[in-house]
């Protein structure tokens, strides 16, 4: 039998070491699946309910192992569902190669069911590599360049296959005019800076007595010499959102996360500093990084077209993190004063302090801080942790300490909602032998993650570790978009927009063959944990948790909370009044600075 150009796409695919595709299945490639048939399903097709979520799945899987995702789907409906997860991707920076159908040449430019112009449509989230298959000869060198590419820049790539190529016999470039041969592999390299360079970014560095450094994904290869840089330097650590599993959360220095989600040390560090070191980090809100004119600053980072984003730095190093920070090290002078690290040391001990205190707040029925804190304890040492966008991204960023080998993520740049489950389904198919805990809203619960539900159900039997959770905070509000109308619009809950339905969670992944629990109230917390950390399936846990509690920003003021609960009841001045003096007792303890007063 010949080799058609679906069976050598596939066989390419394996010989780049490929062995998952997070795909739906269309009539734009029937051709492929054909052929991955004839090719006892190598590499896996991993079915999903729907593309976006097997976009998102290759996201999770290429971030949590390191390796290209790749995803495949039909063509018209099936690769625009696809856009969504890509964007992700392109915007974290994720290496995912998309493979995706198209009519038949002969049917192109005919106005022909399903037909879409693929190329402008994936102009922008493939923007570094998207080429349409349309005779063999084309191959291996397409996809070899979307592979390589999609590591080399860590982005996106897309190959479009219309289906008669699908259905084509193979036959390989060859040795003549305007052919284009290919060969396999990506080689490893990590850029250095410039010796002038690196003395630049040290005497500044040098020069001041107050420093933060603030750290990224890029810096996840770099923990050992970001440690020596923040000791040498007398430096705290920030991390942005993507770099929450980059430094262990238990070191004394490390502040947290910046920004809306961050910790009010981060803020306090940011603030105060007179000097900044960002490493492997984009973070976006330039409001959270010191005022321009305050601090001098260098960055950190290997990709040229990321630097100088952000703020005003002197200096800018493009280079591999861990390699730069040790060719910088014997550069940079010790600090002999203790003081401005003594204190970020005593601000993140007592900012702990104030987690563990507004964890214990009462709520109705259930705290959903208490939620995320009562896991923080019980985290197994090789868990991978998925967070979806909405409250429950405030709650994980806050309230987890990372450390070790465990790992987290969310949709950092892009924050859309949806990818909590699916990115865990990716993890878990990146390292089958490690437990996965997703962390959604029942806002992205109910928008697809019931639905990959049943994805988990078909596929859990194959994990070495069985043990996938998805907790919900089950609080029947968009409850993220509820706040910022009332802290930034000072708008009352808009019901018809906000309000959600209260679904069995629990009783649906029951219904499935996988545990579920339905927990509402607090002293139910922390053995439900327990029980689904040491269930023998996946598990669903229905947490019922309080709307009213508020993601409060790390700068606010009692006075800005006050006001965005009082919004609620806009127009009542009497009723007004009355929530400001029955609310100031509860949200104070929720209140980053509340512990002010007793600051070492």
């Amino acid at each position: 039998m010949s080799t058609k150009v679906s069976d050598y796409i596939l066989q390419r695919l394996r010989e780049w070491d490929v062995d998952h595709v997070f795909a739906y299945p269309g009539d734009g490639i029937n051709g492929l699946l054909a052929a991955w048939g004839r090719a006892e399903n190598n590499p896996r097709f991993i079915q999903s309910r729907h593309e976006e979520m097997s976009a998102f799945e290759a996201v999770g899987y290429a971030k949590f192992s390191g390796r290209v995702g790749v995803c495949a789907a039909t063509s018209g409906p099936g690769a625009i569902h696809l856009l969504n997860g890509l964007y992700d991707a392109k915007l974290d920076h994720v290496p995912v190669v998309a493979i995706v159908g198209q009519t038949n040449r002969s049917a192109m430019g005919g106005s022909y069911q399903q037909e879409v112009d693929l190329l402008t449509l994936y102009k922008d989230v493939a923007s570094d590599f998207c080429e349409m298959v349309t005779v063999p000869e084309q191959l291996p060198n397409v996809l070899d360049r979307a592979m390589r590419t999609a590591m080399a820049r860590r982005s996106v790539t897309a190959l479009i296959i219309p289906a008669d190529v699908q259905e084509l016999d193979y036959s390989p470039p060859e040795h003549a005019f305007k052919m284009v041969p290919s060969s396999l592999g990506m080689p490893h390299y990590a850029p250095v800076p410039d010796d002038g360079d690196l003395q630049r970014a040290a005497d500044v560095l040098n020069s001041g007595g107050k420093t933060a450094i603030l750290i990224g994904q890029g810096a996840r290869g770099a923990r050992v010499e970001v440690k020596e840089v923040a000791d040498r330097l007398g430096a705290g650590v920030a991390k942005a959102l993507l770099g929450k599993d980059a430094l262990d959360d238990d070191l004394p220095y490390v502040t947290g996360a910046i920004g809306l989600l961050g910790t009010r040390p981060s803020y306090e560090m940011m603030r105060d500093c007179d000097t900044l070191l960002v490493i492997g980090s984009s973070f976006p809100y330039t409001q959270f990084l010191p005022a321009f004119g305050k601090a001098r600053a260098v960055q950190v980072d290997i990709d040229p077209h990321m630097v100088g984003l952000r703020y005003p730095f002197e200096v800018n190093l493009v280079g591999d993190a861990a390699r730069t920070l040790r060719r910088l090290l014997p550069l940079l002078e010790q600090m002999e004063d203790p003081s401005w690290r003594t204190k970020i040391e005593n601000n993140v001990r007592d900012w702990w302090e104030v987690m563990e205190r507004r964890a214990g707040v009462e709520a109705d029925p259930i705290n959903p801080e208490y939620v995320t804190h009562a896991l923080n304890g019980l985290l197994p040492d090789d868990v991978i942790l998925s967070s979806d966008s909405g409250s429950a991204a405030n709650w994980y960023a806050r309230h987890l300490k990372l450390r070790g080998a465990m790992r987290g993520s969310l949709s950092g740049t892009l924050a859309t909602m949806g990818p909590g489950v699916p990115y865990a389904i990716g993890a878990k198919f990146a390292h089958g032998n490690r437990p996965a805990i997703a962390l959604v809203g029942d806002g992205a619960m109910q928008m697809n993650g019931m639905a990959e539900l049943i994805t988990i159900a078909k596929y859990w039997r194959d994990w070495e570790d069985p043990r996938l959770i998805v907790a919900v905070f089950n609080n029947r509000d968009l409850n993220q978009v509820t706040w910022e109308m009332r802290a930034m619009e000072g708008a009352p809950q808009f019901l018809p927009s906000q309000s959600l339905p209260d679904v069995g969670y629990a009783d649906f992944a029951r219904s499935l063959g996988l545990t579920g629990m339905r927990i509402d109230e607090p002293g139910g917390v922390a053995g439900a944990w327990e029980a689904a950390l040491s269930a023998d399936r996946p598990c669903v846990l229905d947490f019922v948790t309080d709307p009213a509690v508020p993601p409060i920003p790390p700068h606010a003021t009692l006075d800005q909370i006050e006001a965005a609960a009082a919004s609620v009841l806009k127009g009542d001045s009497d009723r007004v009044a009355m929530v400001r003096q029955g609310f100031k007792a509860k949200v104070q303890e929720f209140l980053p600075h509340r512990h002010e007063a007793g600051r070492r």
